[in-house]
């Protein structure tokens, strides 16, 4: 079973602070030959990344929409999330290659999207959950009495080094 933090706990991150949310629209789930590569892509760059400590990728939740999976992710900058995106050698490339190929033989099968946020400040509480999300990504703290309240924890969550 996973360890739940029983406490109020938060997370403390100094330095930039990127979200990335990345999904994928199954529209015809009749069609796995062209969703599927796509839904197995995403394990194995989330592999990579998680064993390249220089890559910036700080960590990711992978969760279940209305259209189907999508995974956020928290990076270190901008610079490096998109120098992984359009490296050759790294798995997303020959992925993204891959799916706008199949893409074509049924236009509108499976969709794909992402947003980039450059996040200025950020405020997170966790009660009672395992280790997860932000916290899990950057490093998990306890709520001190001055973070007491989401406001406090807003005004303090500053991620922009400098």
């Amino acid at each position: 079973m996973t360890k739940i933090n029983a406490g109020r706990m938060t997370h403390h991150h100094e330095g930039e602070l990127v979200v990335f949310h990345i999904g994928m629209q199954i529209n015809r789930w009749w069609r796995p030959d062209l969703w599927l590569p796509a839904f197995f892509a995403m394990p194995r760059m989330l592999r990579e990344l998680s064993r390249d400590k220089d890559s910036g990728f700080l960590g990711y939740e992978l969760l279940f929409g209305r259209g189907g999976p999508y995974v956020v992710q928290y990076w270190s900058s901008v610079p490096k999330l998109y120098a992984y995106a359009s490296a050759p050698a790294q798995e997303h490339r020959p992925a993204w290659t891959a799916f706008n190929k199949a893409a074509r033989k049924a236009p509108g099968a499976v969709g794909v999207w992402h947003e980039t946020f450059l996040v200025e400040r950020a405020e997170s509480i966790y009660v009672a959950t395992r280790e997860m999300g932000l916290a899990k990504a950057t490093a998990l703290a306890e709520v001190g009495r001055r973070g007491d309240r989401a406001q406090a924890r807003f005004e303090q969550g500053r991620t922009i080094a400098g």
